[in-house]
């Protein structure tokens, strides 16, 4: 699935989804920065648990000014980075 070019009203949303892992997971940018958009996320990060996955839900919400409710959030969002920014960016393009 391919998301759409950011519009004005859109921010590009890769650049949070990495800085809010750098924030909530306490990683270091320089890893955050190496990762592809195939780079397995939840079972592949020991700092994504699900204390963490609440963190990084809310950081989100509150920097894209999303609202994320509890039924859309589902492992597939966090299989990879892929995945979490397209989830992202699909919804603060809503």
């Amino acid at each position: 699935m391919m998301s759409a070019a950011p519009s004005p009203q859109t921010p590009d949303v890769e650049p949070v989804v990495r800085t809010c892992l750098v924030d909530v997971l306490s990683l270091e940018p320089e890893r955050v920065a190496a990762m592809d958009r195939s780079t397995p996320l939840f079972g592949a990060l020991p700092e994504l648990d699900s204390m963490a996955v609440a963190g990084l839900l809310t950081e989100l919400e509150d920097r894209l000014d999303i609202l994320i409710d509890d039924d859309e959030v589902d492992g597939d969002i966090f299989a990879d980075l892929g995945s979490l920014i397209d989830f992202a960016a699909d919804k603060a393009a809503a």
